[in-house]
């Protein structure tokens, strides 16, 4: 059976709670394995492991109980191994690495910052700011709609600049946000948000980071702004290089 790993933690960590389980129906009781110094929080993984929300919320909490009282390195849901002995080998393996980013990450957590365009918002917004939008607005609805072509024309002339202010309204709230935290990275995959960040800071700077996104809904209120947080710095974990 394929060992299902959560994260990697310093080896002199306790180990999580006994009754702690993971991923799985019924849930799979977590265990730790120990290497290089280092130690795995795993499990053992479900013949058909599948992204249902029983099984990620069960891997967000074994991850939250390990980190409760030190750095844990968290891995993305359906991280998956051979086997425990697996597990152990790249432990030892790659010993150094893990411990650089436990000591880089200790402390910290991330932030996911989703925004896209309130639609009606947006478009008042362009039609305020170009001239030559508000005329063609105002001439087509003055001749009870306009010609077919000065439709097509208003209509360009609008995407077009919803287009640019989409560039414009991403470049600044990744502006306002990256100087309230220590590092930035793109979110997890996920279409339709012209902005998809996630912010690396302190715990104790979250409530900083929280009045900066605050101040960027307040001066653009055009946009629709998601925040996911304090999460476990999944974004900033680096992969192995290769090679080492």
């Amino acid at each position: 059976m394929s060992t299902y790993v959560y994260g990697i933690m310093d080896g002199d960590r306790p180990d999580p709670p006994e009754s702690l389980t993971g991923v799985g129906d019924p849930p799979h009781p977590v265990r730790v394995l120990r290497a290089g110094g280092l130690a795995a929080v795993v499990s053992d993984c479900p013949e058909q492991l599948r992204p249902k929300r029983r099984d990620l919320l069960a891997h967000q909490h074994v991850l939250a109980e390990a980190g409760a009282d030190g750095a844990v390195l968290p891995l993305r849901f359906g991280s998956l191994s051979a086997d425990d002995d697996a597990v152990l080998a790249v432990l030892t393996e790659h010993a150094e690495h893990y411990r650089a980013q436990l000591a880089e990450l200790d402390g910290r957590v991330e932030y996911n910052v989703k925004a896209v365009h309130r639609e009606e918002d947006v478009l008042r917004l362009v039609v305020s700011e170009d001239p030559e939008i508000r005329a063609l607005t105002e001439a087509n609805r003055a001749s009870g709609g306009g010609s077919h072509e000065d439709r097509l024309r208003l209509g360009e002339l609008v995407a077009g600049a919803v287009r640019a202010r989409e560039v414009q309204d991403g470049k600044a709230v990744e502006a306002a946000l990256a100087s309230a935290a220590e590092q930035q990275s793109p979110g997890p995959e996920s279409s339709g948000w012209l902005v998809n960040l996630s912010f690396l800071m302190q715990r104790d700077e979250a409530a900083a980071f929280m009045e900066s996104v605050e101040e960027v809904r307040r001066n653009h209120p055009h946009l629709d702004i998601q925040v996911t947080g304090p999460l476990p710095p999944y974004s900033f974990v680096r992969a192995v290089p290769a090679h080492a």
